[in-house]
Parts: structure tokens; C-alpha cells; sequence
């Protein structure tokens, strides 16, 4: 088993200092999360291929597994130290209030086995009861959130050094520009669905303009309970592109992801799927292939984030999530 180095991308840490981050992560969301075991596994296997990059969350359910299996590859030498692994959590939405972002923080940690993280992310741009973590979430336990409380203490989490990184999950650039115009220390990072079938043009031409990486999910469609779509794997454009290349339309769609300068997580537990997405980084797409992809693909938003809107909450539609851009 071969292992691939892995590109990375500079986000900022804090306010000057960058940090690296590889440019495609082990994703971890499974719906129903998967057997501890089974991500052990994948993750083991995935760090002998070479990922060093891994993306949890408290609603995964997936994060004592990850740490279990990273505490192991570091013991077993497979990665020399911590500082070689890029590790992210976000924070839930029962946690989105003042004074729970740092406790909520801690408890990733230890559940992690780690001193610090990478990337700590607000998951989704809503709260919900504080101590309730049932999902999906009651229609009648969506709060609003208090951004500018929540943010502080985001930036509380990067000044305690439990966070190198910073950052926010599913926001639309009005929420953003919100968080911008209360920043102290900006988000590094925008972690959104985007793929070939929702390319984000929008949101990606704002966080390029205010220095934020953007990560992508979903970029070769999900599939899960509550979420899901087969548009990009039949996409008869990724279809032509793939046949013509000799690769398959999963690594087209990760291939145009990484050219056009985003990183991404993107999951799998079977180890010929780990492998098959890293091949991605030895050949490009030419200029008329990316200009089908730009032009000749519908768009189509997967992730509409129904799960999180509520008649009794404050976004009550789609619309309302992302202010206008689906």
C-alpha cells in the first residue's frame, strides 16, 4: 500500500499566523454512524495511505472512534507525531449559546483524546436547547443564535490554544458578512456542500475576497438518511469527462474541486474507495472540460438543511437558511 502526500492549502490562524490544512479530509458523517469498529478501520487504513486530515462532529457520533484511532497510528508510529494531523469538530447547535462553546470544545477534546484542534467549526448557523442532543432536533427546541456571543467564544477556544483554527459550517454570505462585521479574529475557514452539481460561485467569491477557506461537502453527493442525491455520480457531462480521461466520475468531481483552490471531505470506509480518491492529484482536467463543468451541469442545492428549520424556530424555510441563495 502505497501512500500519497497529500497538497495542502494556508488558512489563517487567528488574526496573522497560517496553518496548513491537507487538502482532502476523511470525512466521518454516516447515517446511521458507523460501527466504532468499522471507522477504526478506515481510518487506520486511511492514514497508511496517507490522509492526515479528519473531519468530525458531536452529531457524528464518530468522534471517540476517530480519537481512539489516532492515538493508535500515532503510537504504532504510522504518523510521527500529532503536528502531522489536521484534525476538525465542530460545535452543535445545543452548545451554540454562551458560556457552553468552550466546555463544548473540552468535551470534544477529551472524547478525541487530543490538546487541541485544528479546526473547531459552528456546525450549523442555529441553536437549539442547550443539554438536549437528540436529532433531529424537536421543531420546538430551535433557538436563535446570539452570533456575537458565539463567535467570542469561538475566539475564546483559538486565544485558550484549544483551537489553532476557527471557523463556521453551512452559512450564507449575509450570515457571514454577519460574522465578519463582529470578528476579532476572522473565520478561517466556510465548510459548505459543494460539488459539481452546486458549484457556490457566490459564497466562494466572498471568502476569497476576505482571505476564509472554503471546505466542500458532498462533493460526490452523500448519501444518508436524511440527505442524498445519485446527480452527480449520473451527471452525463462527469460521465464524458470520465470516460475520456479513464478515471472515474467520483475523482472528476474531486479533481475539479481541487483545481478550482477548495479542500474538501469527502467519506468512505472501504479502502479501494480511500485509495481511488486520492488519485486525483497526478493529472488535471483541460481548459474545455472545466468550461463543461462551469456551464453545461444544472444546479441543483442537496443540502437544503430542512432538518434544522422549524415554523416555531427562527428560520422557517429554506429560503430563510441560506437568505435567498439555493
Amino acid at each position: 500500500m502505497s501512500s500519497i502526500t497529500v497538497p495542502t492549502l494556508a488558512i489563517r490562524s487567528g488574526t496573522s499566523d497560517h496553518h496548513s490544512m491537507p487538502v482532502i479530509g476523511l470525512g466521518t458523517a454516516a447515517s446511521p454512524p458507523p460501527e466504532p469498529t468499522v471507522l477504526k478501520e478506515a481510518v487506520m487504513d486511511a492514514i497508511k495511505l496517507g490522509y492526515r486530515h479528519f473531519d468530525t462532529s458531536p452529531r457524528y457520533q464518530t468522534e471517540e472512534p476517530l480519537g481512539e484511532a489516532l492515538a493508535e497510528a500515532i503510537s504504532l508510529g504510522l504518523v510521527r507525531s500529532r503536528s502531522e494531523l489536521f484534525v476538525t469538530t465542530k460545535l452543535w447547535c445545543a452548545d451554540a449559546h454562551p458560556g457552553l462553546v468552550v466546555p463544548a470544545i473540552q468535551r470534544s477534546l477529551k472524547n478525541l483524546k487530543l490538546d487541541y484542534l485544528d479546526l473547531y467549526l459552528i456546525h450549523w448557523p442555529v441553536s437549539s436547547k442547550p443539554g438536549k442532543y437528540k436529532f433531529p432536533i424537536d421543531e420546538d427546541d430551535f433557538l436563535p443564535m446570539d452570533f456575537e456571543a458565539v463567535w467570542s467564544e469561538m475566539e475564546e477556544c483559538h486565544r485558550l490554544g484549544l483551537a489553532k483554527c476557527i471557523g463556521v459550517s453551512n452559512f450564507s454570505c449575509k450570515k457571514l458578512q454577519h460574522i465578519l462585521s463582529i470578528a476579532k479574529i476572522p473565520p478561517s475557514v466556510n465548510q459548505v456542500e459543494m460539488s459539481p452539481i452546486w458549484q457556490q460561485r457566490k459564497i466562494r467569491e466572498l471568502c476569497k475576497e476576505n482571505g476564509i477557506g472554503v471546505t466542500a461537502y458532498s462533493v460526490l453527493g452523500s448519501r444518508g438518511a436524511f440527505w442524498g442525491t445519485q446527480k452527480i455520480m449520473e451527471s452525463d457531462v462527469l460521465k464524458e469527462i470520465a470516460e475520456a480521461k479513464q478515471k472515474t466520475v467520483a475523482q472528476v468531481s474531486m479533481r475539479w474541486t481541487y483545481e478550482e483552490g477548495v479542500s474538501m471531505v469527502v467519506k468512505s470506509f472501504t479502502k479501494e474507495r480511500l485509495e481511488e480518491n486520492l488519485k486525483i492529484f497526478d493529472w488535471s482536467l483541460t481548459e474545455m472540460e472545466t468550461q463543461r463543468i462551469s456551464t453545461e451541469i444544472p444546479q441543483f442545492r442537496n443540502i437544503g438543511g430542512e432538518v434544522y428549520i422549524s415554523k416555531k424556530g427562527p428560520i422557517k424555510s429554506v429560503a430563510e437558511m441560506w437568505d435567498g441563495e439555493i
